[in-house]
């Protein structure tokens, strides 16, 4: 018998459901990165400067954050079923918007409201599989539902680069079609529908503000290394913009009668540890991404199909793991879990401290996999801790301010370590510059290696050149995994704030209509 905060569904109908919801949530993470390197041919389609084609990644990144926040309001106000499907169709028209996009002015428009659309997928998706698997099963549905969010960041630059190289382009958006399709049936006949609450006015000042600061924090991010962080006057208003609008937000958000994110949210130890932990979880999981494909491309020369199939068991690590992840929740405390999955994790930062590029193929593929799978350990439970005691009229909130933690934290993650290793690339090649003097042995006429490294020609000025250069990039490779590695010691103090209840809650809910 499922309690009053589950939905009952005949098991044919509910792996339907799953199926169309794993859809949707794979679209949305798939979009998040498919693009990216498929930029350089859509650079040359479109008319636009490096500079102006990376907007087309950032309008999409900043809408979704944007948009993320007020979806629990509009999923009680207009119903889950009703935004969720109209969301997912207006996801897929404005995906096929793009691929037919004639010039820069259109894409970006096209792009930012893909990334209004699509913030939706991901938290609704979440928060209808938690309804309609009872608690005993919500390990094994969250361990399903994130293979979605997971893997689909890291499957994403894959799969773009083999529809560009093979096809167009135009494909990485066109992909989404059929399968937007198959999910927007399936859930019109299939997916239950709760009764919307009879809401107040919309709160404009508290959407506004939020709006502003996420606006403005995403946009420091991602120009931030091109524009030289505090040196432009750009970032500086960016990120004054930023502090004002989330302290205008939390001040509105203690003092309105009705803000669109309920108080009561943030009073559950739980899923505020949770949001903390997912957070710091974002900053590694797709910053690790980011900075493997350079690695492995420019200091490792790998082409771009071997790099994409060394990348790929970080995936299958990250699926295997889920699925006993997902079964073990119910068996076991989830917080050992997390706590295993962080010091796998840790482990596996700690090996790639040690890559160079003359590291083995075998040694990556061992290190990605664990990290993979550590993810894995970390995501399910933490999913399943974070919700333990949050009452069931606050998922839709909950899953949508999670995944806003998520994102916000990969957007951090990328930022700082892509300035972290321009940064370290350049002041380590200074260091190791100026122990190359005509007074060295090694390059004095008659050394070792004279012949070809002699900086009195400009070949052999070059050749030096380029090898202080590599090295100066794998010292400034390992700090950063060093500074991942760091991260994760914070998240898993985390830990120490979550607690197990006795029993989950049965919260009151409205009333449930099963289509």
């Amino acid at each position: 018998m499922a309690s009053k905060a589950e939905i009952e569904l005949a098991p044919q109908a509910r792996a339907i459901v799953t199926v169309c919801l794993m859809i949707a949530t794979l679209m949305q993470a798939l979009d998040s990165t498919i693009a990216n390197v498929a930029l350089p041919y859509m650079q040359g389609s479109l008319s636009a400067s490096y500079d102006e084609i990376t907007w087309v990644l950032t309008s999409y990144v900043v809408m979704a954050a944007i948009m993320t926040a007020p979806v629990g309001w509009m999923a009680a106000r207009f119903g889950r079923k009703n935004l969720f499907i109209t969301c997912l169709i207006g996801f897929t028209v404005t995906s096929m918007l793009c691929g037919v996009a004639q010039n820069l002015t259109e894409m970006v428009l096209y792009r930012l409201l893909q990334g209004a659309f699509g913030a939706a997928l991901v938290p609704l998706s979440q928060s209808t599989m938690m309804d309609i698997y009872p608690v005993e099963q919500r390990g094994v549905a969250m361990s399903i539902w994130g293979m979605g969010v997971m893997v689909g960041p890291i499957l994403g630059p894959t799969l773009g680069g083999y529809l560009t190289e093979n096809f167009t382009w135009r494909y990485v958006f066109f992909v989404n079609l059929p399968f937007g399709i198959i999910a927007v049936l399936g859930l019109l006949l299939l997916m239950p529908k709760r009764k919307p609450v009879v809401m107040g006015r919309f709160d404009w000042i508290g959407f506004g503000v939020l709006s502003l600061g996420l606006g403005a924090l995403q946009l420091a991010l991602d120009r931030g290394q091109e524009l030289d962080w505090l040196s432009s006057s750009t970032i500086v208003a960016a990120f004054i913009l930023a502090g004002l609008g989330f302290y205008l937000f939390i001040v509105h958000m203690l003092t309105a009668e009705r803000p669109f994110i309920p108080r009561a949210v943030f009073a559950d130890r739980n899923f505020i540890s949770g949001l903390i932990t997912m957070l710091l979880v974002g900053m590694v999981l797709l910053a690790s991404t980011a900075l493997l494909a350079p690695f492995l491309e420019n200091l490792g020369n790998y082409p771009v199909e071997t790099a994409g199939l060394v990348m790929a068991p970080r995936g299958f690590g990250t699926m295997f793991a889920m699925l006993i992840a997902g079964r073990l929740t119910v068996r076991m405390d989830s917080r050992l879990l997390i706590m295993f999955g962080f010091a796998l994790l840790g482990y596996s930062l700690y090996m790639q401290e040690g890559w160079t590029p003359d590291t083995g193929v075998p040694h990556m593929i061992l290190t990605l996999v664990l990290q993979g799978a550590a993810l894995g350990f970390v995501f399910v439970p933490l999913q399943v801790v974070a919700f333990y005691t949050l009452p069931a009229e606050l998922r839709t909130q909950g899953t949508s301010l999670l995944n806003l933690s998520r994102n916000v934290g990969s957007a951090i993650g990328i930022s700082v370590t892509t300035a972290m290793l321009t940064r370290m690339t350049q002041y380590m090649h200074a260091d190791l510059a100026q122990h190359i003097t005509p007074f060295a042995r090694s390059l004095q006429v008659g050394g070792a290696v004279s012949h070809f490294w002699n900086p009195a020609t400009a070949d052999g000025a070059a050749q030096l050149n380029q090898l202080v250069t590599t090295q100066a990039q794998i010292i400034a490779y390992i700090d950063d995994y060093k500074l991942m590695f760091l991260s994760t010691l914070p998240a898993a103090a985390c830990l120490l704030l979550m607690r197990k209840p006795l029993q989950v809650p049965e919260a009151q809910t409205e009333p449930v209509v099963v289509d």
